[in-house]
């Protein structure tokens, strides 16, 4: 047996051993793992210089935010440079776009919501075209903000018939914002309105009370502050501490035909994310990202962001370390929980296998290595409880989860 098929049969064994543990497979088991699981990219993360890197110039797609964070920094603060890359990082106007230069391969690595990769392999919203995830950018890292004549309209009971925006239908975004409200009591799809909004458009639309709230990334809460127009109802953070919220993506084929720049994009990226997630480091990041062909945003503002440190537009200055953080790691049962709520309100019709389709999608078990190589201690499990707005979400019984909600798409 060869260096490299003894590499991959090592992958091989170790993804088996992650999801089935050390029961004896029965026949069968291991050829419907690989018919379902990304096997191809799982190995071309374990491949540390099997040969050259493909494309030293991929060209990466990204939404001006501070959830893009590593994958923006990366490139003036050298991440990129550091592990062989010279990549075209690329602005681009809203997650639609995002999804369909992905798609069509005009970029060839992207920052993505979370949900994303997963309603692009299932078909929500556009063709079925599988995607792998091996990276979580940032988790928390957004609010809910209402305009300022709300300020004594604090109980989102009180909520019934306003218009809220968020950046897109797969959003970390729009699902919470949807948790948050039925969970008041409020069913999102009558009592309020919620339009889709390009992230760069949302304090324009607060200022000419289009809208009278969102649940949208930073920094365009702290913009709505900082230009006096609204407060900040509520951190992400406080809905679910340590959500994930985007991620770094890839077509499948892609990944699996140009396995050393896979491997090159995600070892910066993860670089990238641990220095950014040293409080030490969020200053001097908040000025490499802030120009204008990056978040084209006042330093300041992206400052309070990443630092923690800001004003919530109601005359508190707060001081919340997490805000936005910084963790790769992505969890099965973060990818599981997604499922549900998409089942949830409707955009997945028919009944799926919520673990296959996060497992196929996230790749936990090369991001742990990659973690590993990087001199990091990645988790040892790939699933866990969750637990948001006080209620625990158990992977293990995310079927009962997803139909237990009295408010749901009927």
């Amino acid at each position: 047996m060869n260096a490299e098929r003894a590499l991959d049969r090592a992958v091989e064994k170790a993804v088996e051993h992650a999801v089935f543990g050390r029961r004896p497979l029965l026949k069968g088991a291991a050829a419907a793992l690989a018919s379902v699981f990304p096997m191809g990219a799982a190995k071309a993360l374990a491949q540390e210089g099997v040969g050259p890197i493909e494309k030293k110039q991929p060209k990466i797609g990204f939404i001006p935010i501070t959830c893009a964070t590593p994958l923006i920094m990366a490139q003036p603060m050298g991440f990129y440079a550091k592990h062989g890359l010279d990549p075209v990082v690329e602005k681009v106007a809203g997650w639609a776009m995002i999804r369909d230069k992905s798609i069509t391969g005009q970029t060839d690595a992207t920052h993505m919501l979370t949900p994303m990769p997963l309603a692009c392999t299932l078909g929500l919203g556009s063709q079925a075209v599988p995607f792998v995830m091996p990276a979580i950018e940032n988790v928390n890292g957004q609010a809910i903000t209402l305009h300022k004549k709300h300020k004594d309209r604090k109980d989102p009971a009180s909520w019934k018939g306003f218009t809220f925006c968020v950046p897109f239908e797969y959003s970390m975004h729009n699902l919470l914002l949807r948790y948050v409200v039925a969970e008041a009591g409020l069913n999102p799809d009558v009592d309020i309105k919620i339009r889709v909004v390009p992230p760069p458009e949302m304090v324009a639309n607060l200022q000419a009370e289009n809208v009278d709230g969102y649940l949208a990334p930073d920094p365009f809460n702290q913009r709505a502050v900082h230009q006096g127009i609204g407060f900040i109802w509520k951190l992400s953070r406080d809905i679910w501490a340590g959500h994930p919220c985007c991620a770094f993506a890839t077509s499948k084929a892609f990944a699996t035909q140009n396995p050393n720049t896979f491997r090159a994009l995600l070892k910066s990226i993860i670089d990238a994310t641990f220095h950014v997630k040293k409080p030490e480091n969020r200053a001097e990041v908040a000025k490499a990202i802030a120009p204008r062909n990056y978040l084209n945003q006042p330093v300041e503002v992206v400052e309070q962001v990443l630092t923690g440190k800001f004003p919530d537009g109601l005359g508190n200055t707060l001081d919340v370390p997490d805000r936005i953080d910084f963790d790769p790691y992505p969890w099965h049962s973060m990818g599981v929980w997604i499922l549900t709520q998409l089942k949830r309100w409707g955009y997945i019709a028919q009944d799926i296998d919520y673990k296959k389709v996060a497992e196929e999608v996230f790749l936990a078990a090369g991001c742990g290595q990659m973690m590993k190589d990087l001199g990091h201690a990645p988790p040892a499990d790939t699933y866990r409880k969750h637990v948001i707005l006080g209620k625990e979400f158990d992977p293990e019984k995310a079927a009962e989860y997803a139909a237990s909600f009295p408010i749901r798409k009927q």
